[in-house]
């Protein structure tokens, strides 16, 4: 199940840890807490197993990533005082009106723009640029309204942490509509960072007694391998196409997590 998981979080950028807790909970039957715990060590796995291909393709900005990763990781810390504190039932209907307004900002913006970003502040600024394997040339790019993406970047971080996923899934809709960036270089960048958010939480699960290792341990060898077969995945599919898997998989999570909201589960069995 983590292999699977995390070749299509690793190629989305989202990591694992949106399918691992759903997947741990109603088909393995693991407690909650354990799921969450073993999903942010999948998270952390998934991160690092694809972010080298990511790095020598060029497609991570890693100067972008370490400025909205400040408001990333506090988001996360925020979120951890506040887990028990907000009716889970409530955070499930919030999540999935958020994937529904993500998955539609993301196909108002299906035509992204490949003109080129103004070469003589792209070296002081975030502006960068990545190879394009279809059109065979580097694609340059402008990041765009960097005060907004923090805010939203903020809000991945404290829902990342209050139901124990990834935040790649909120923070590629808020690169690609905020910060304007390219499908693909949002993938690789919140890959890049998803990690690092993942650790903040996981180090209060540990703390707590919730990361079970024979759990967490095989989760975490699944993620490594499938996060790798993602990454080769995206380097030579089409951004459009990407968008289109990122929306579908989206309007996916939030009717789980709308059904999840009201107990109604429709993978395991009554026992």
């Amino acid at each position: 199940m983590a292999l699977g998981a995390s070749a299509l979080g690793g190629m989305l950028g989202m990591a694992s840890g949106i399918f691992i807790v759903p997947l741990l909970t109603m088909v393995a039957g693991v407690n909650i807490h354990t799921a969450i715990g073993a999903s942010l060590v999948s998270v952390i796995a998934c991160s690092c197993g694809s972010a080298a291909d990511y790095l020598y393709s060029r497609l991570t900005n890693v100067r972008l990533a370490v400025v909205l990763e400040i408001a990333t990781t506090l988001g996360a810390l925020t979120g951890v005082l506040l887990t028990g504190i907000i009716p889970v039932p409530f955070l499930f209907v919030l999540f999935s009106i958020i994937l529904v307004v993500s998955a539609v900002q993301m196909l108002s913006r299906r035509r992204e723009s490949l003109a080129p970003a103004d070469g003589r502040w792209a070296h002081w600024r975030l502006d960068s640029s990545y190879p394009d394997v279809q059109l065979g040339r580097d694609i340059a790019y402008e990041v765009k309204r960097i005060p907004a993406g923090m805010s939203l970047m903020y809000g991945a971080g404290l829902i990342s942490a209050l139901l124990g996923i990834g935040s790649g899934v909120l923070k590629i809709p808020a690169m690609d509509t905020a910060l304007k960036l390219p499908i693909k270089v949002s993938s690789a960048t919140s890959n890049f960072m998803i990690g690092v958010t993942a650790a903040a939480s996981a180090i209060a699960y540990f703390v707590r007694g919730e990361i079970v290792v024979p759990v967490a341990g095989p989760v975490a060898l699944g993620s490594v391998i499938g996060a790798i077969l993602g990454a080769r995945i995206l380097l030579v599919i089409p951004g459009e196409k990407l968008r289109l898997l990122f929306v579908g998989v989206l309007l996916i999570l939030a009717v789980q997590m709308l059904l999840g909201a009201f107990g109604i589960d429709l993978v395991r069995a009554p026992a």
